[in-house]
């Protein structure tokens, strides 16, 4: 490791935001703030590159929210850094008008999305932040961090000082307790779908597959692996643990729960309510996009045309009690059917865990904050209608949140469709400025009785936004 290097931004010339994880969420963040001249901002990332679910861009997936939920459309139409326009820079509209596309194609997706992050300015790739603290005396946030080399080994340390934070370390993949140790043990065929395309091949050679969960992903996987098997030998089993393999809610009034209204709604909800609400939403966001079970069941139906069955089993309503190895290579499965209260056993050759993904835990990282964090009762950090985490009174500077905030904020949290609104709000209560004015309503529903409450104007430091960057400061 060389020497430390000079700080990224000294205590005198401090950043006014520094973003810790370079994701959709903060990249939106860092597209839209980009035209602001008097917000000086930054953001890190560990990942050499910028990467969206590289294990599941499987030819022919799509994205489940329409194009115009890019990083920026929704609030500013005329950013450089639209979807549009960077069809434009690839001579691609004509192409996408004829093509009639609606909803593009998840690598096309994660290739906009690379061509934001590798045009614009004041992102740091092979950045390993390690650890953040709130320095009183100088009133700052001090950023330690560690920069890569190409192959990720440590190359030099440094620091950085900024008046306010947003964490968009984005989520985890999520293995379930049974299955944990054989996931972690080397050699071992159980992976997680986010790992997928990377072990595909191995996979396909594998005698008898399993696939557990039943969302968009473990359909996705399942239809993937059930194309490329032969018929007749496909020998394939699909677990859910939900009662059914059931289709995503797609209404346009059901869409409405991903919009700023419902948000706000969600907000206002008492801690004990909002709890019990978010596991019945589980088919707005977790269920299985129409088309998808239609390819599915058209692949089966077309392999039972001359007679006989498809050698697969889809199996809802089962969880996975506990699971080991047979031999050297094949895992078992203790399986339970929660309606029937059965049990049974299956042997297969290898595992793909669709079961999709949780908040990643930022506690080492913000350890030194711990003590300023406010909590809610079940011990989660409390956030403001802002996105941002409620801390005690003598932290004078911000950390706002991205996707870390279903708890308070609902369904709509990890919605790509929301992105642009956030990172909207984040920056208008950062500089107490409405740079970028935000729609009054956004859905024909109202949820709840009461009349919401309209926005309040941002009209600088007060007590309701005390977090702001100060008014004037140095043109850079």
């Amino acid at each position: 490791m060389t020497t430390p290097q000079p700080p990224a931004s000294a205590p005198d010339q401090p950043l006014d935001l520094a973003g810790i994880g370079i994701g959709p969420f903060n990249l939106s963040l860092a597209a839209l703030a980009q035209p602001l001249h008097d917000l000086r901002a930054a953001f890190y990332d560990q990942s050499p590159t910028f990467q969206w679910h590289p294990g599941l861009l499987i030819d022919g997936t799509t994205l489940q929210v329409p194009y115009l939920a890019d990083l920026v459309t929704l609030a500013d139409p005329t950013s450089p850094w639209s979807f549009l326009n960077y069809l434009k820079t690839r001579e691609r509209l004509y192409p996408f008008y004829f093509s009639e596309r609606h909803h593009i194609h998840r690598a096309e997706y994660d290739a906009y999305c690379r061509w934001v992050s590798e045009n614009l300015t004041g992102l740091h790739f092979n950045h390993h932040i390690d650890a953040v603290r709130w320095n009183p005396e100088r009133v700052l946030f001090e950023i330690d961090y560690t920069q890569l080399d190409p192959d990720g080994e440590a190359d030099a340390l440094g620091r950085a000082y900024t008046r306010n934070l947003v964490l968009g370390v984005g989520t985890a993949p999520y293995v379930p307790e049974p299955l944990r140790p054989l996931a972690e043990a080397p050699g071992v065929p159980v992976i997680h779908a986010a790992d997928y395309l990377e072990h595909r091949e191995k996979l396909l050679e594998a005698e008898h597959i399993t696939v557990i969960g039943s969302g968009q992903s473990g359909a996705e996987v399942f239809l993937d692996l059930l194309r490329h098997r032969p018929t007749g030998r496909e020998k394939l089993a699909w677990l859910a643990r939900s009662p059914a393999f059931a289709p995503m809610e797609y209404s346009k009034l059901g869409l409405e729960h991903f919009t700023p209204d419902y948000t706000h709604y969600f907000r206002t909800l008492p801690e004990p309510v909002r709890d019990q609400v978010l596991p019945q939403q589980w088919q707005l966001h977790q269920g299985i996009a129409a088309h998808t079970i239609a390819d599915i069941h058209d692949e089966l139906y077309r392999r039972s045309l001359h007679g006989g069955w498809p050698d697969a089993v889809l199996t809802p309503g089962v969880f996975v009690r506990t699971a080991g190895r047979v031999g050297t290579t094949r895992v078992e499965l203790h399986l339970e059917h929660i309606q029937q209260g059965t049990r049974s056993r299956l042997t297969t050759d290898a595992v793909v865990l669709a079961t999709g993904y949780r908040e990643r835990r930022v506690d080492t990282l913000l350890a030194a904050l711990d003590p300023y964090v406010r909590r809610d009762s079940n011990g989660r950090p409390r956030i403001d209608e802002h996105h941002r985490l409620v801390l005690d009174p003598s932290v004078k500077g911000a950390i706002h949140v991205q996707n870390a905030e279903t708890h308070t904020h609902g369904i709509g949290t990890p919605d790509l469709g929301l992105a642009a609104w956030r990172s909207a709000v984040i920056l208008n209560a950062l500089t107490g400025k409405t740079h970028y004015p935000l729609p009054h309503r956004t859905a024909f529903t109202t949820f709840g009785l009461e009349p919401r409450p309209q926005p309040r104007p941002h009209t600088g430091i007060t007590s309701e936004n005390r977090h702001t960057i100060p008014r004037q400061l140095p043109v850079h």
